[in-house]
């Protein structure tokens, strides 16, 4: 899991804590199950059995792999449609190739982020690229669906790429810890995404024994996701484990540990934390659109068939069939 590293005795340190702020206690803590998106490329359903009022301004949230794919196997998406909220598609192993009709597009991997704003509509595909499907290997990546509040549901669509080095690197108050600051602000440094809503999303990986304790702010939300390893979360230390989600009440500060002890493929403990500012508006969600009413999702239905979102390419990027060796 390389995603971006660095020597975090060179880094800034996070600061630290004031003597009036609180700990974030634990709200609650579950288990994603295990699925299939797209063609067929396996994801844990990071936010399954939460309620949208602890999760918004986020919607959905697909742990995609960590998988060892053999030759042939790599799977992506087919072009489908969008509208109302963001995809941000965190790329830590392998790469994904990216096009939409509105000219956004490019090879993410191994630290790297697209972050796609759907708005009005668009049509996009995820597929990973001809020599990984020919040869196989790594894949593990995180997408996250953020929410756009009323007023942005019809924004142009907009396409960032941000690349692995782009993100602002901080370290834990002892250096045990690398944590990438991908969007919004933490402890005054910022990342490198744009966002229509105000949220900090970060992934820290914490060494064998070694704890972070970071500031966050008071208005947002607080969720930390496992993607790998064993540790504990909150004053308490709540145990936590690959696949779950903690979600936090609220206070100013976040406490993430690692157990001394990690499984043998494991060397560090690997969370997202993300947090935004609650939109509080009613959210109507099926499949690729979430807007506010039934009656915006009808449209969005009949603008799509309509073909009001845009059109795949000429050249557009299709999902590659490895050929079968011929027999010997």
């Amino acid at each position: 899991m390389p995603a971006v590293t660095a020597d975090t005795l060179t880094l800034p340190r996070v600061s630290a804590a004031h003597p009036t702020d609180t700990e974030r206690p634990i709200r609650s803590v579950t288990t994603g199950p295990r699925g299939h998106e797209g063609e067929g490329f396996p994801v844990v359903r990071a936010f399954a059995g939460v309620s949208a009022a602890s999760l918004d301004p986020f919607v959905h949230m697909d742990q995609m792999g960590e998988v060892e794919y053999q030759p042939g196997e790599p799977k992506g998406t087919d072009w489908h449609p969008h509208r109302g909220f963001e995809t941000v598609t965190y790329m830590i192993d392998g790469r994904f190739q990216h096009q939409d009709s509105h000219g956004g597009g490019g090879l993410i991997g191994d630290g790297a982020t697209q972050w796609m704003t759907a708005g009005s509509g668009i049509l996009h595909i995820e597929t990973p690229p001809v020599e990984l499907v020919e040869s196989g290997g790594l894949f593990h990546g995180v997408q996250l669906w953020v929410n756009l509040p009323k007023k942005d549901k019809f924004v142009t669509p907009r396409y960032q790429a941000i690349e692995g080095t782009d993100v602002a690197l901080l370290s834990s108050d002892d250096g045990g810890a690398l944590i990438r600051v991908i969007a919004g602000q933490l402890d005054g440094h910022r990342g490198p995404g744009v966002t229509h809503t105000p949220i900090t999303m970060a992934h820290a990986t914490i060494q064998p024994g070694a704890r972070i304790n970071i500031p966050w702010n008071r208005t947002y939300n607080a969720l930390v996701y496992v993607l790998a390893g064993r540790g504990s979360v909150g004053s308490v230390a709540h145990p936590i484990l690959p696949r779950q989600l903690a979600v936090l009440g609220p206070g100013d500060r976040i406490t993430i540990s690692a157990e001394a002890t990690q499984e043998s493929r494991v060397s560090a403990l690997e969370v997202l934390i993300l947090g935004g500012e609650p939109i509080r508006e009613p959210v109507v969600h099926y499949g690729p659109f979430v807007m506010n009413t039934k009656a915006e999702l009808i449209q969005a239905l009949d603008d799509f068939q309509a073909g009001k979102f845009g059109h795949v390419p000429p050249d557009g990027l299709m999902p590659h069939r490895r050929t079968s060796s011929p027999a010997s």
